[in-house]
């Protein structure tokens, strides 16, 4: 099992989950987070901790494709370690569904 961040993270990037993650497994892209599957170790703090409610334990679900763009950025992002400032408009972000094609393939920083 891993975690995974879905669609629900474009354009909100609160980033409370990267605070509580013990590994760093999280990856920052200009406006949305990933979770390397390979690195997460399952623990599962950072489900609760995500305001905009976009991660999801896979078995929760069918999230094979976000598994995949999960991996795939997580290769190319540079890894996370700490808190940074989320977006001024990300609460208006957090409400709107079906956001995928606002994703940003740049990296964060």
């Amino acid at each position: 099992m891993t975690f995974v961040v879905t669609e629900n993270c474009i354009k909100c990037k609160y980033m409370d989950c990267v605070d509580v993650c013990p590994v760093d497994c999280f990856y920052e892209g200009e406006n949305m987070l990933v979770i390397h599957p390979d690195e997460c170790i399952d623990c599962g703090v950072c489900q609760p901790e995500c305001p905009a409610d976009a991660i999801f334990a896979d078995n929760e679900g069918d999230y094979a494709d976000w598994i995949d763009l999960n991996r795939r950025y997580a290769e190319i992002w540079p890894v996370i370690a700490a808190k940074g400032e989320a977006p001024a408009d990300a609460d208006v972000w957090k409400a709107i569904p079906a956001k995928l094609h606002l994703l940003s393939p740049q990296p964060g920083g």
